[in-house]
Parts: C-alpha cells; structure tokens; sequence
C-alpha cells in the first residue's frame, strides 16, 4: 500500500533525474464538447514514458540504503518498463538485465540494448518474462524491479499526479489514463486521493483492473489485442488493486477499434505520435466510454511514445 506522503518523497528523490513533462489546455470540442480538458505530455519524458518514475525512484531509493548490488538490476517488461529500468541503472552506474516477451516490439528491444541493456526474450507473454526474470534476480543477487507492484514503483509513478495538480493550478476533477499491471494508476490515485478521481481505462480484451475489482481481488486475465505490448498485464498487481479499492479508482472499458481512432486521433488534431496503450486514454473520450459532465475539468494522461508511426501517414 502507498498513500501521497510516499509520492511526496519519490518527488524529491527523482527531481533532476526525471523531467517535468508539460500539462498544455487544449480546446475541449474534440474530446469532450463541455469539459475543460488538459493533456499531461508524460511522453516526453525519458525513455518514452513514465516508467522512467517509478524505475528512478526504485534504484535510488536502493543505492540510498545500501540495497543496489554490484550485479546490477533485473527486470521485466513488455517494453516500456525495461528501457526506464535500463536508463534509469546506466544513470546510477549498474548493469542492467531485461526478460521481455518475444513479441516485444523490435523498436523497444533495440533501444534497450542502445541503454547498454543485456536482453532475454521468454514466452510470448509478460507472465513468462516475469517469471524468468524473478528466478534470475534470485540466482545472482541482483535487485528485482518489477514493472508495476514495487512500492517505490507506484510512488515514482505517482509524482506525475503532483505535477499535473500544480500545473493546473489544482483545478482538476478528472484523471484519466491507462491501466495495465496498474503501478501508474496506483500511484497517481494515491498522489490525487481526495483531491480528484481517477478513471482507468483498459482495453476489453485485457480488462485486469475491472475485473479484479468485481472478484474482490487481483485475477488472471487472458490477454489480447492491439495495446497488448504495453498494456499486457496478465493481473492487475496487489497495490493497484490496494489503492483502486481505497480511492474510488473507476474502471472503463474500449474496444481495439476505438484505441485505434483515437491514435490516429491524436495524430491527426494534435500530431503527437502515441502508442495503442497510451491512446486507450483517448479512446475513452473519443468513443463514449467515459462521458464528462458539464465543466468538468478533465485532465488525460499521454503516457507512452514508443512505437512504430509508420501506420499513421
């Protein structure tokens, strides 16, 4: 479990190593006719996404207690979460190891080994690459950074939260953005507790969140579909499922044809190139899933850029 004081201390021990990615207002037509909305830029960030957070604050927080072994880190990852862990390790001077699915899109295990990064691809599904992972951390010694059930995860992930409150000067109502294993909506939810809602989108072929949250506990789901590469959590992990049942997380469902729409969408009204994953957000808006009141002020989180935009001309 993570509340904000543990955002609040990711905040200054990650300041200098992650960016201030921009919160920009845009015009609320295209996305929701009433609404104020703004869109968090958080695919500026290092690496491509907000991983770069949660994998800064897992590593520092280790070397600050004597807990970042000579050999390094290992990690696993759809993509995403691997190239933030490996950056994130150059930076603090380890090596890093990363166990990826075989259907990792080549665009994000080249980049990985561009970090320096020693990368294993297991199974075709993030489970398998976790596991594997897990199993080598034990053997050698290493620290174990999992994408997104690590307390110091969540928590780095969750300082983007702090900076869209300030940004907008707190005059948000809404957040919405992507769910997978969970880490970024468990930390932002905990950053934003009381202070404004969290809507998590996820695709309806890996629907992780909503349905641990109708068991009453984090469940396997089968995963499939366009946003799997970097949405492909087979569970939602134990601290998502900890601070979405806390904090009123609401769960919303869009199909691989409105993600798809609403990638291009984006492109096409603000050229902002995204991934399936990021625009699951979007879609939320673009296809009715999620519909905001009158005034509500909404802000949308573009949380990840790496892809292939070669589909978007």
């Amino acid at each position: 479990m993570i509340d904000r004081s543990d955002v609040q201390a990711a905040a200054g021990r990650v300041a200098g190593h992650v960016r201030r990615t921009p919160t920009v207002e845009v015009e609320p037509g295209p996305l929701a006719p009433t609404a104020r909305m703004w869109l968090k830029l958080e695919l500026t960030q290092h690496t491509g996404s907000f991983k770069a957070r949660g994998a800064f604050n897992h590593i520092l927080a280790a070397r600050d207690e004597g807990r970042l072994p000579e050999t390094g880190v290992v990690a696993a990852s759809g993509g995403n979460a691997g190239l933030a862990f490996a950056y994130a390790a150059a930076r603090a001077g380890v090596p890093a190891e990363v166990y990826v699915p075989e259907t990792a899109p080549a665009v994000k295990v080249a980049r990985l080994r561009a970090l320096g990064a020693a990368v294993v691809q297991v199974g075709t599904r993030y489970a398998e690459a976790q596991d594997a992972a897990t199993k080598r951390a034990a053997d050698t010694g290493a620290l174990f950074c999992h994408a997104y059930d690590l307390p110091e995860v969540c928590a780095g992930q969750g300082t983007l939260g702090l900076e869209v409150l300030e940004q907008t000067g707190g005059e948000i109502d809404t957040v919405l953005l992507a769910v997978g294993g969970g880490g970024l909506m468990a930390g932002v939810a905990a950053a934003l507790e009381g202070r404004a809602r969290v809507v998590g989108v996820e695709p309806v072929t890996i629907p992780t969140l909503e349905r641990a949250l109708h068991a009453g506990r984090p469940v396997d789901v089968e995963v499939s579909g366009v946003a799997a590469d970097s949405l492909g959590a087979t569970r939602a992990g134990e601290i998502a499922f900890a601070v979405a049942s806390r904090a009123g997380v609401r769960p919303v469902l869009v199909t691989d044809e409105a993600i798809v729409e609403a990638r291009r969408f984006v492109w096409r009204e603000y050229r902002l190139v995204v991934e399936h994953g990021t625009a699951a957000a979007v879609a939320a808006l673009r296809g009715g899933a999620y519909r905001p009141s009158a005034g509500e002020r909404v802000a949308v989180v573009l949380c990840g850029a790496n892809t292939d935009p070669s589909d978007l001309a």
